[in-house]
């Protein structure tokens, strides 16, 4: 596949996962960390156009000047922007026309590459690559939130899965001997500023789990208690639990004393033997201390991964999201793109069922915020 077809194969996967909306639900942000899904689309293109087009294309006319205060995110150096709580108060431009500006910059773009392509900005198209499909995971996810808070539950899609399998044969623990390991990204291929340097790192003895939670076992903790009781929770845990009234993972409702959750495909019985999903860090430890055990660092989930399976799930580890030693920042608006949220946020490892195929990697790292849950993340324990 050469750069250009790689380029429409990407892309028009973003729209596939828009196909089954109706034009309603493009518009919808019911709360700040979730983007409207017309939002996402412009965004996206919004990124070609900015940094390959305007920056490289000789004769480019940009599409419209006032998009880029629509569709800047977090880019300081690129100029003022719509601030992410009112991403959702954009009527206008309306969802034809930003499909309209997809097509007027995959036209561009195509162009563009038609030619010999100089290496600098090749990097520049391979990272944008990667960052459609980091927001083809997150139009995903805001879709399952912006519908799993539709009262009437609708579903995304009849045949979209999202179970999870826990094989039973491959449980128990695996463990792992102390010693020098390597951590971070060593290859030809793309990474992330954040996977980088490559360095080492000295580990105890740990056993690590093969396999992930599964919902019933997260139903014992809950009729255990487990959302009662502050011995098992972070004080700002337990200040989250009781002020946010958290009583199960999201999208779970118990009804008639049967639990049901809210799947891509509608409101659905609880599959006991699917992985958990839809937790958060505070839930992930507290689940943890109730079993007696903990979770992984960052570290340890990267030298163990190879001996089992991941990817359905993300997996919340241990380890504070902060740079790695020697990381250091590209210049301009490009260095803003991870290097300035690394504080306050945990590391997250794996994937999940809505990352999108060739985009992930056991060096691979996720973060978010200790109470965020609305990415299909889950828990894998240690000791």
């Amino acid at each position: 596949m050469n750069l250009a077809e790689k380029y429409l194969s990407i892309r028009k996967y973003s729209e596939q996962i828009c196909e089954p909306l109706q034009t309603e639900d493009y518009v919808v942000q019911p709360v700040a960390d979730v983007s409207p899904p017309k939002w996402h689309l412009g965004h996206t293109t919004w990124f070609f156009e900015t940094f390959i087009l305007k920056a490289f294309a000789p004769g480019y006319k940009v599409y419209n000047e006032d998009y880029n205060f629509v569709f800047n995110s977090y880019y300081e150096t690129v100029g003022n922007r719509v601030i992410r709580t009112d991403r959702g108060n954009l009527s206008r431009p309306g969802v034809n026309e930003v499909y309209q500006y997809r097509k007027y910059v995959d036209e561009a773009m195509l162009q563009f590459l038609s030619d010999n392509v100089d290496p600098a900005v090749y990097e520049l198209i391979i990272l944008g690559f990667n960052h459609e499909q980091q927001h083809q995971e997150l139009l995903l996810t805001d879709i399952k939130f912006i519908l799993g808070n539709n009262p009437l539950f609708p579903a995304y899609h009849d045949d979209k899965t999202e179970r999870g399998d826990v094989p039973s044969e491959t449980e128990g623990l695996l463990n792992i001997s102390e010693g020098i390991y390597e951590i971070g990204y060593n290859g030809p291929d793309f990474c992330f500023d954040n996977e980088l340097n490559r360095h080492k790192v000295y580990l105890n003895d740990f056993s690590i789990s093969r396999v992930l939670v599964t919902n019933r076992e997260f139903i014992e903790f809950i009729e255990d208690g487990g959302y009662q009781n502050f011995n098992y929770w972070h004080a700002e845990g337990w200040d989250w639990v009781n002020s946010n009234h958290i009583v199960s993972p999201m999208y779970w409702h118990k009804i008639d004393g049967k639990w049901l959750n809210y799947t891509l495909q509608g409101l659905k019985d609880i599959d006991l033997n699917a992985a958990l999903t839809h937790v958060s860090y505070y839930e992930a430890y507290a689940y943890s201390c109730w079993k007696g055990m903990r979770l992984p660092t960052e570290f340890e989930w990267e030298v163990a991964a190879q001996q089992f399976k991941w990817g359905e799930r993300w997996e919340w580890t241990e380890s504070a999201y902060l740079p790695y030693p020697g990381f250091s920042k590209a210049p301009g608006a490009i260095g803003e793109y991870n290097g300035k949220f690394m504080v306050n946020q945990k590391v997250l490892r794996g994937a999940s069922v809505a990352t999108p195929e060739g985009h992930s990697r056991i060096t691979y790292r996720n973060f978010f915020h200790p109470h965020l849950r609305w990415q299909y993340t889950g828990i894998r324990l240690a000791k």
